[in-house]
């Protein structure tokens, strides 16, 4: 069994991330912190555009749903939040707020998206029969319900597949569907969602409680989501991968004069006090325990570690 959640989505938002796609992740966010569990993360989230549309033209896969400040929610998306500036999502989400002040620190849901299909308007279809009008935000549909399975095939026929995956089984997570085998003989069911950057960064976030590994510092426009082996040398986007530190902190540590031994502890350099006038700052961290994550299967991999260790590490 798998849940859908069909949102009521502005149609302004909508167009704007449209004309941008292809998207790796986008965030459907909500003008006040409110908790958000009317589905699990891995689970569809369905745009049902509003009126005068009154149409469902997308989806997204729910990678995390949080609250945090809009400075990070941009520092994290950008445009991916639907707007061309920080300052243009701070006036949109003021008019929501009911004249109340709204800044850069001003806390709103984020509903983090991945692998967002945004259907052309041909393909925009019906919302389901027992849909009613005065739905504030949204609804869950089940697959095991005739309105939820139709809803997900509706989803399903219109989700291009890439040409080199037609022979076989879709990628995990690709569009928001497992197996075409699994959805044609069993019902959908939860899949782990593909993390993009920006849902990396806000996932990295919430984990490690919004402070950093190494220092007391929980002022978030100091801290950044630091990758152990980096993206481009072939990390992933995943929790283990990750690591939350003062933003200076992520700099020694990705220019290699500080790495992670197999037990978690900060080792540093001796090299850096040769380099950098004020690295007898950074020698006071080595050795400190860093401070794990909340949940233990997000903390640090060995092999994330490891890589660091003999690939990154300018040695002692």
């Amino acid at each position: 069994m798998a849940e859908l959640y069909l949102a009521n989505t502005d149609n302004a938002w909508f167009d704007f991330l449209k004309a941008r796609s292809p998207l790796e992740d986008v965030n459907f966010w909500k003008p006040t912190a409110q908790p958000f569990k009317a589905i699990e993360e891995g689970q569809l989230f369905v745009f049902r555009l509003k009126s005068p549309r009154n149409r469902i033209g997308g989806y997204g896969m729910l990678a995390s749903s949080i609250n945090v400040p809009i400075q990070l929610a941009w520092e994290s998306l950008g445009e991916r939040n639907g707007s061309s500036s920080i300052a243009q999502m701070i006036d949109t989400i003021s008019r929501y707020r009911n004249g109340e002040r709204v800044t850069a620190q001003t806390v709103i849901g984020c509903r983090v998206l991945t692998s967002p299909v945004f259907f052309e308007p041909h393909e925009w279809f019906p919302v389901p029969s027992d849909w009613s009008s005065n739905i504030v935000t949204g609804k869950v549909y089940s697959t095991e319900t005739s309105h939820g399975a139709s809803l997900f095939a509706e989803l399903e026929a219109r989700t291009r597949i890439p040409a080199d995956l037609q022979s076989g089984k879709r990628l995990i997570g690709e569009g928001g569907f497992s197996s075409t085998e699994q959805a044609r003989y069993g019902s959908p069911g939860l899949v782990a969602p593909r993390l993009g950057q920006g849902a990396f960064r806000i996932k990295i976030a919430q984990a490690y409680d919004f402070q950093c590994a190494l220092s007391d510092t929980k002022v978030l426009p100091a801290l950044e989501a630091a990758h152990i082996r980096p993206y481009s040398d072939g990390g992933v986007h995943t929790l283990p991968n990750g690591i939350f530190l003062r933003k200076d902190i992520h700099s020694v540590f990705d220019a290699g004069f500080a790495t992670l031994t197999d037990d978690l502890r900060f080792h540093v350099s001796s090299k850096i006090t040769q380099v950098f006038n004020n690295g007898n700052e950074y020698k006071r961290l080595h050795g400190q325990q860093i401070k794990m994550p909340i949940r233990e299967q997000d903390k640090p991999s060995i092999e994330s570690v490891r890589w660091h260790q003999t690939e990154r590490y300018v040695g002692d």
